[in-house]
């Protein structure tokens, strides 16, 4: 009789094994048409079907060693949008995605048949063409004719400037390095406001390099307490009383000693740095400012507000949460953002204009006279004040032009509502001109140089005793709590 339990035990093992590699096999060719589908997409941006960063660099440096074998020449060209994040945030994404397709469809067509062209970053792009070093600055001015048009979305035109770096083989390199010098190129165009070309040469490098090591110098400059804050009192007109400080942000670098706000702001914009700058600003005044009100100090303290914090709303709102913590009144806290970066983008630094109302924050639009303001312009900004550029200030006192320029700011500012304040403030002929035609608040050397906030501490409780930064005879008085005409008394 034949024992059937251990064959059909064997025969049921053998199946599951052979279903088992059936499944893998099965599973393994799913996993490998999914990869390798993506691997195919990743062949193609997938937005606007160039070439992405990896498989342009890959592509291009088999071009180059092809063109080296030849004797060929070539240029690259590194090509950024200036302004597109702001076609984000006043249009939409979508409206930005439309562009950036159109861009691609254009340097498409301008590309020949020994051309490449890739998306390397969001809105930086690169093209590569086999062209002889005298036929490159016509190639550049083709891309910049092309791409300047403008691109329309729906009903409404869409115009950004650009921003072009430009680096020729075999002079200035191979593969990685061309296109890394040509992105220098392009970087030092924007550095000087972009709407340009400029072609990579060594000075370009030496001043990348010294930019990295000031923007990782500056990224540990909060830990180890080399910022610094300084307060320059504004004076009432005709009483001299300080009615407030502006907050001017000091870097006391351990090496190059005092570094202005004028360079290494804009290093803080590029990379990434003005936000955790920007909070400790904030921080640090409204530290200050809840200190002087314990003190008895009824002062408005204002901070410079950069175009790139105007349009995050994510500084807003921890500018809110510092006024709670600090349990300040928002009245008594002013941002100040220069005339250009209001108009230049109105739309969105209205919103921003807007929401700081809403929370009770005073807005100052600084520098005003070097832009193209209109009244028109200025209706949709709901700021509270106007501060003259100092180069009208200047010439004040004897110039008829500037006098009737300055005249000219606060009648508008009247008819607006608005407070006129007058910074740099340098000379007695000057006060006086400023007064005469009615001018609100006075700022400047005549009456003190940015001081510590121990210096503005003694100057509130022994004038006679003050000495930093205050002008020889300069006696102010300050108002504190217990004075019985209040801060706005007179608007």
């Amino acid at each position: 009789m034949l024992h059937l339990e251990p064959l059909l035990t064997l025969m049921w093992v053998l199946l599951g094994v052979l279903l088992g590699v059936v499944l893998t096999l099965v599973l393994l060719m799913a996993v490998q048409g999914k990869f390798g589908r993506a691997s195919g997409a990743r062949r193609r941006d997938r937005l606007t079907g160039l070439l992405p960063a990896r498989r342009f660099e890959d592509e291009f440096a088999a071009l180059l060693d092809a063109l080296q074998r030849r004797g060929g020449e070539g240029s690259l060209l590194y090509i950024g949008l200036d302004g597109f994040r702001l076609i984000n945030e006043e249009h939409g994404k979508d409206h930005g995605d439309h562009l950036l397709v159109r861009t691609a469809e254009r340097l498409r067509q301008l590309a020949g048949k020994r051309s490449l062209v890739g998306r390397l970053a969001g809105d930086e792009f690169a093209l590569w063409s086999e062209v002889p070093a005298s036929q490159t600055d016509a190639l550049v001015r083709q891309v910049l004719e092309a791409l300047g048009e403008p691109v329309l979305v729906g009903a409404t035109p869409l115009t950004v400037s650009l921003s072009v770096g430009v680096a020729m083989s075999p002079e200035h390199g191979h593969s990685i390095r061309l296109i890394r010098r040509a992105q220098t190129a392009m970087r030092s165009v924007k550095r000087l406001g972009g709407n340009g070309h400029a072609f990579f040469d060594a000075v370009q490098e030496e001043e990348l390099r010294e930019e990295l090591t000031m923007a990782r110098e500056l990224r540990e400059s909060i830990k180890n307490r080399e910022l610094e804050l300084v307060y320059q009192p504004k004076m009432d007109a005709r009483t001299l009383q300080v009615t407030g400080v502006e907050a001017l942000l000091r870097w006391r670098h351990s090496t190059l000693g005092m570094v202005s706000p004028s360079r290494f702001i804009p290093i803080a914009e590029r990379y990434g740095l003005i936000d955790p700058i920007g909070d400790w600003v904030a921080d640090t005044a409204l530290t200050q400012a809840a200190r002087w009100r314990e003190m008895g100090l009824r002062m408005r303290v204002a901070i410079n507000v950069s175009g790139y914090q105007m349009r995050s709303d994510e500084f807003i709102g921890r500018l809110e949460k510092g006024l709670r913590r600090h349990r300040l009144r928002p009245e008594r806290f002013t941002c100040e953002i220069t005339e250009s970066v209001a108009m230049e983008h109105a739309t969105v630094t209205g919103r921003a204009f807007k929401r700081l109302g809403a929370l009770g924050v005073h807005v100052s639009i600084d520098d005003f006279g070097t832009g193209y303001s209109s009244l028109a312009a200025l209706r949709q900004l709901p700021a509270q004040e106007l501060k003259i550029d100092r180069a009208f200030v200047a010439d004040v006192a004897t110039s008829v032009q500037a006098q009737a320029i300055v005249r000219a700011v606060i009648e508008m500012a009247r008819v607006l509502h608005l407070k006129v304040v007058a910074e740099g403030v340098e000379t007695a002929a000057q006060r006086d001109q400023l007064v005469a035609m009615g001018c609100d608040e006075l700022q400047g050397y005549l009456f003190a140089k940015p001081m510590t906030a121990l210096a503005i501490e003694v100057l509130a409780a022994e004038p006679d005793k003050s000495t930093e930064g205050r002008a020889e005879g300069f006696r102010p008085s300050i108002f504190v709590e217990t004075a019985a005409v209040p801060l706005d008394a007179r608007r």
